[in-house]
C-alpha cells in the first residue's frame, strides 16, 4: 500500500481503459439488479485477509458487480429522476478522486472552492438571487433541504430568543418531496402540508390565518417546490415569496429536480418569484449533467447559514479568519470537492450549451406527451410539465403495470416504473438525458 509499484502502474492503465470504454458506450447496457444470493454466488467473499491483485478485483467488478447496477445514463432510463453526466464531468471526477482534495476550508482547498463558488454563482444568477448569495455543494436534496431548514430555524430563534427551546413549525405543499417531512422529523419540528399538489399563495395565507397565536409564534419557514418529483409542478413562488416577506418567514425553495429548468429560456418564466428565496437547492446530478453526488445549496444571505452551521473547536480556530469555508454552510465538516466535475463541465462547454441541452430534454418531453395522446391505449393523467409525463394504460390494474415494467427492464429495453397519482397506479416518464429521442419513446410506447 501507498507505493506506486509496477503492478499499480499496470492497474491504472486497466482502470482508465475501462473508464474510457464505459464512456464510449452509446448507449450503455442498462443492466439490472441481482439478488443477494446471486451476487454471493457470482462474487463470493470479496474482502480477505491477504487481499487479491488489483486486476482480479477490477475483473470482479467488471464481470459481476458492475452489471448488477442499472445504468442511470441509459437514454431509456426514464424512472425516478435519472442522471446523464457529460463526458467531461465524468472524466474530471477521476481527477477529483486522484487529487484527494479536502474542500471543507479555504485553507485546505482554496482552488477547488474558488471553482465551486463560480458554479454556484452561475446558478444564483439564473435564479436571480442577490450578488452576495452563496453556499455549498452537498450530497443531495435531502441534505440540502435539512441544512437550509436548520439555518431557517436558527435565524428564527436568534430573532426570537424566547423561542430558543420551542418546537418549530414549517408549511409545505402535499406534493413536496419526502425529504422535507424527513427534515422536519430530524429537527423535531412540526410540518403542515397545505393545499394540493401545488402550493399557492392562497393556501399559505389560509393556513397561517387558521393558526392559533401559539402555533403562529412557532412558524418559521415555508418550503416551496420548484418542480415536484412526481408531477413537475411548480409552486406559486411569486405570491408565496411576498407572503413570507410580509410575515417575516424564511422562504425555502426545493428545486432539486426542477430547478435545472431555470437554465432554459422556454421555462424560466415559470420560476418567477424564486429570486425572493432565502435558500434554494438544485441537484446538478439530476438535470445539470454532473455525476453523483452533487446538490447546490444556496443562501441569499450566507451569513445566516454560517451562524447556524459553523462548528467550533480548538483545532478549528485556524479556519475562523474571515475566508469562505464551505463547512460553514451545511450540516457537515469533512467534504470532497463534489462540485468540481460540474464546474469543469460548465467551464468546458459554456452555459449556452447547458441551456440548449435542457431545452432538448424539454422538447423531447413535449413530443412524448403528444405521442402518448395519439396512442390508442394510453391517456395523459395530468398536464405534461417540465420534463415529466404521467399517463395510464387503459384497462390495466396495478399488477399489469409491474409485470410490464419488470419485463421492459429484463429485456434491456428501458426502465419505466409505476408511480401513484391520487391513489391510482400509473406510468411516468422523466426525461433529463439529451440523448433520449423520439425513437426511444416510440420503442417503449410500442410495448403498451
Amino acid at each position: 500500500m501507498h507505493k506506486m509499484k509496477p503492478d499499480i502502474e499496470a492497474l491504472s492503465s486497466s482502470i482508465l481503459a475501462y473508464a474510457m470504454e464505459r464512456l464510449r458506450m452509446d448507449p450503455p447496457t442498462i443492466d439490472h439488479a441481482l439478488s443477494q444470493t446471486t451476487l454471493e454466488e457470482l462474487a463470493g467473499q470479496t474482502i480477505t485477509e491477504e487481499g487479491r491483485s488489483g486486476e482480479e478485483a477490477l475483473k470482479l467488478f467488471v464481470d459481476s458487480l458492475g452489471p448488477a447496477c442499472i445504468s442511470q445514463d441509459h437514454p431509456r432510463y426514464l424512472s425516478f429522476v435519472p442522471s446523464a453526466p457529460s463526458e467531461v464531468s465524468t472524466l474530471f471526477d477521476l481527477v477529483v478522486g486522484a487529487s484527494n482534495i479536502c474542500a471543507s476550508s479555504w485553507l485546505e482547498g482554496a482552488g477547488a472552492i474558488y471553482a465551486e463558488n463560480q458554479a454556484l454563482r452561475w446558478i444564483s444568477d439564473i435564479a436571480g438571487l442577490p450578488a452576495e448569495a452563496g453556499g455549498v455543494f452537498v450530497s443531495g436534496g435531502t441534505a440540502g433541504n435539512l441544512s437550509a431548514l436548520v439555518a431557517a430555524r436558527h435565524d428564527w430563534r436568534e430573532a426570537y430568543p424566547e423561542f430558543s427551546s420551542q418546537r418549530g413549525l414549517i408549511i409545505s405543499s402535499r406534493g413536496a418531496h419526502a425529504s422535507v417531512a424527513q427534515a422536519a422529523q430530524v429537527m423535531d419540528a412540526d410540518l403542515i402540508q397545505s393545499g394540493g399538489h401545488q402550493l399557492t399563495g392562497d393556501d399559505v395565507a389560509a393556513t397561517i390565518a387558521e393558526l392559533g397565536p401559539a402555533d403562529r409564534a412557532r412558524l418559521f419557514a415555508v418550503a416551496c417546490t420548484a418542480g415536484t418529483t412526481n408531477l413537475g409542478i411548480i409552486d406559486d413562488m411569486q405570491v408565496i415569496g411576498e407572503i413570507c416577506a410580509q410575515e417575516k418567514l424564511w422562504f425555502h425553495v426545493d428545486g432539486a429536480y426542477g430547478g435545472a429548468a431555470l437554465a432554459a429560456p422556454s421555462t424560466r418564466p415559470l420560476f418567477d418569484g424564486i429570486e425572493r428565496a432565502d435558500s434554494f437547492i438544485v441537484d446538478p446530478h439530476k438535470w445539470l449533467f454532473a455525476p453523483f453526488d452533487c446538490c447546490a445549496l444556496i443562501y441569499a444571505d450566507p451569513a445566516k447559514a454560517r451562524k447556524a452551521h459553523r462548528q467550533h473547536g480548538d483545532y478549528l480556530e485556524v479556519f475562523y479568519d474571515g475566508t469562505w469555508n464551505p463547512s460553514d454552510y451545511a450540516h457537515h465538516l469533512s467534504r470532497r470537492a463534489r462540485g468540481l466535475p460540474f464546474w469543469f463541465s460548465l467551464a468546458v462547454h459554456g452555459t449556452k450549451a447547458y441551456a440548449d441541452a435542457v431545452e432538448t430534454t424539454l422538447d423531447c418531453a413535449r413530443e412524448a406527451a403528444a405521442m402518448i395522446e395519439a396512442h390508442p391505449n394510453l391517456e395523459l393523467v395530468t398536464e405534461q410539465r417540465l420534463s415529466i409525463c404521467v399517463f395510464r394504460r387503459i384497462g390495466w390494474a396495478p399488477e399489469d403495470y409491474k409485470q410490464w415494467s419488470d419485463a421492459l427492464l429484463e429485456r434491456g429495453d428501458g426502465l419505466v416504473t409505476p408511480t401513484k397519482h391520487e391513489g391510482e397506479t400509473v406510468l411516468r416518464f422523466c426525461i433529463v438525458n439529451p440523448r433520449t429521442n423520439r425513437d426511444d419513446i416510440q420503442l417503449i410506447l410500442d410495448t403498451l
